[in-house]
């Protein structure tokens, strides 16, 4: 993924200075940055689901993304969500997504409505929705948020994994949590991001 130049604003208040990033192939990254610094509005612009003030974003290749706000319809069963994806993404079959959820570990709910799982589980349909159609390029915005100790484990697992396949993985968090696991790792401070120190996973 290749960003350049980009800018946004909400009325007077500039958001965005001017963003450049370059996301590789076969990379785990990381944004960090304090609560409305504007992170979510820069991932929306990365996904396509808000248009920028100016610059341009390019990916390649089918492209996942995990937004912050789970959407889920609560009278809908697991089953019939990844049923619905499937449609949408023209797959095959289910395989996939069925391996992330053996990953995560919840395939024991495949058959129940999304509106009685807990927050962690709709977190984890949330992620295997991104996920099932094998993206090239990921945006995750605070992915992990609801998982117990075991699951958050298993989700830096599964994204070493998708690192090493060749996939580009881009999480942003509020928080620099286990930095360590980051190939580069970005800070969003005033509008303006730059590249910070993060250890190689």
């Amino acid at each position: 993924m290749e960003v350049r130049d980009l800018h946004h604003a909400y009325r007077r208040r500039e958001v965005l200075r001017g963003i450049n990033l370059d996301l590789a192939s076969g990379v785990l990254a990381g944004i960090v940055g304090e609560n409305g610094a504007g992170k979510t509005t820069l991932l929306k612009i990365l996904a396509g689901e808000l248009r920028p003030l100016r610059g341009t974003v390019r990916h390649q290749g089918r492209f996942g993304y995990c937004p912050q706000d789970v959407v889920l319809n609560d009278a809908l069963t697991v089953r019939q969500h990844l049923d619905f994806f499937k449609t949408a993404f023209a797959l095959p079959d289910l395989r996939h997504a069925e391996e992330i959820m053996e990953i995560l570990r919840f395939s024991e709910y495949a058959d129940a409505r999304a509106g009685v799982l807990s927050g962690g589980t709709r977190q984890k349909l949330n992620l295997t929705l991104a996920l099932m159609h094998d993206p090239q390029v990921l945006l995750l915005d605070e992915p992990y948020q609801g998982f117990d100790w075991d699951t958050y484990q298993r989700f830096w697992d599964l994204a070493g994994r998708l690192r090493d396949a060749g996939r580009s993985v881009l999480v942003v968090s509020h928080l620099a949590y286990d930095t360590e696991r980051l190939d580069e790792l970005w800070r969003l401070d005033s509008g303006a991001l730059c590249q910070d120190t993060a250890g190689s996973a």
